[in-house]
Parts: structure tokens; C-alpha cells; sequence
């Protein structure tokens, strides 16, 4: 990556949607090699995806911590394959020491959090489970 590739990259982030012809007039190239370069970067694994990112005009969405511990301590994969399915689960990390599992779960509500927990907590090989909901966010890093 070059620093027209930096560039690119930072106006994406900014705005993912910014039009082709913007991005090229912005890094002084054509449209085309614009769209190459964003390419090129997409198979590299530099872009992943596109998201959408509400705004503070969107419904306040609930942030819950489930900490999850199994029976068989992870040597199967069905529940983190569950985890997965489930839309408002936005991370899962495997952790050392007491718990298994860490979800980061957002969801719309408070009940639809409670309908995730319940669906977690009935998962088989699913021994406990511990929520809490996040209050503020002080720090948001990407």
C-alpha cells in the first residue's frame, strides 16, 4: 500500500459510500484506477466489508455482555455455530479463565435482549451464564 492507497482508505472510512468520481478527484487519479485500487484492497483483505453505522437520529440500540460457561470448556464448536446466527451478536471472543465465552450483544431493546439471553442460556452444553448491560459507552475505539 502507497500513500494514494492511505488515502483512499481514510476517505472510506469516513464515508463509505462516497461516489467513485469523488474519491478520484479527491487522490488526483482516474475513476478506474480509483475502483482498481479499492479492488485490489478488498482482495488483500485491507476493505472486509462495508457496514452501516447508525446515527444519533436511529433508536438507542442495547449493549449487553454475555459471559458464557460450557460443560464440555469448548470442545465442541455448536455453540459458538448458535452464536453465530444470531444477528445482535456482534463479537465473540474465546477467553482463558473461568468463563468460555465473551458475546457482545446489541440489540433494539431490553427484550430482545432477554429473548437472546434465554435463547444462550437454553443452548445445549451451555452449563451458566453471566449478563450485564452496558449503562455508557465512555471509550469507543474502532
Amino acid at each position: 500500500m502507497d500513500g494514494t492507497d492511505h488515502r483512499i482508505l481514510a476517505e472510506l472510512t469516513a464515508d463509505a459510500r462516497t461516489p467513485l468520481v469523488t474519491l478520484a478527484a479527491r487522490v488526483h487519479l482516474s475513476r478506474n484506477a480509483v475502483k482498481q485500487r479499492i479492488e485490489r484492497m478488498e482482495r488483500d483483505g485491507v476493505i472486509s466489508g462495508y457496514t452501516v453505522v447508525r446515527g444519533a437520529a436511529s433508536p438507542r440500540r442495547v449493549t449487553a455482555v454475555v459471559m458464557v460457561y460450557r460443560a464440555d470448556r469448548m470442545r465442541g464448536a455448536h455453540v459458538v455455530t448458535a452464536l453465530e446466527r444470531i444477528p445482535e451478536v456482534v463479537r465473540c471472543d474465546v477467553l482463558s479463565g473461568e468463563f468460555d465465552l465473551l458475546a457482545i450483544v446489541q440489540a433494539d431493546g431490553m427484550e430482545r435482549i432477554g429473548e437472546i439471553w434465554e435463547e444462550i442460556a437454553a443452548l445445549p452444553g451451555v452449563e451458566n451464564t453471566v449478563t450485564s448491560v452496558s449503562l455508557a459507552r465512555v471509550i469507543d475505539r474502532p
